[in-house]
């Protein structure tokens, strides 16, 4: 089966729902943004704040680029968007599910969005990068999931089942 990789907003639940979305499919499990961290050798927000956010986006559409096989869960970065390259990889090679949840739900879930290691130009906010991301992962998901009010286990399942059925029949 294609890889499904998940995108959405920073604390939208992407690695934590797809740690649970790769146990209960028999998926393996890759954190694109834990593969960033290995091949530059410094945190998310080490990057950031070393090489700024253009850099950063160009680090991460590289990673994700890489990121093939099969059977996979990837739990991508909130920015991945902004690769256009790595996004048409992916709507090539798997079935990318947005995560959404409305803006008063990650603002909460985020907290302080500084220590978070988020790519944004300076001067922009939590609502502003929400704003100019939304329309990105609405282009690039196969599939759109609205997570709010559902728990981990939860979540993972109706992705399972969303993406069952989005499946065609062999």
């Amino acid at each position: 089966m294609k890889n499904i990789v998940l995108i959405g907003m920073p604390g939208c639940g992407k690695s934590t729902v797809g740690v649970i979305l790769a146990k209960i499919m028999g998926f393996h499990f890759i954190d694109a943004d834990l593969l960033i961290q290995e091949r530059e050798g410094k945190l998310l927000t080490e990057i950031l704040e070393d090489d700024g956010p253009e850099a950063f986006n160009q680090i991460e559409n590289e990673v994700n680029l890489q990121i093939g096989g099969s059977n996979t869960v990837v739990a991508t970065g909130g920015s991945v968007v902004y690769g256009k390259e790595a996004m048409e990889h992916y709507r090539e090679t798997a079935i990318v599910v947005y995560l959404q949840l409305p803006f008063d739900e990650i603002e909460c879930r985020l907290g302080d969005i500084t220590e978070r290691g988020i790519s944004m130009k300076e001067g922009q906010t939590l609502r502003t990068i929400y704003e100019e991301r939304i329309p990105l992962y609405e282009q690039y998901g196969h599939l759109k999931i609205d997570t709010l009010g559902l728990d981990i286990k939860d979540a993972a399942q109706k992705i399972k089942e969303t993406v069952k059925l989005s499946m065609p029949s062999s």
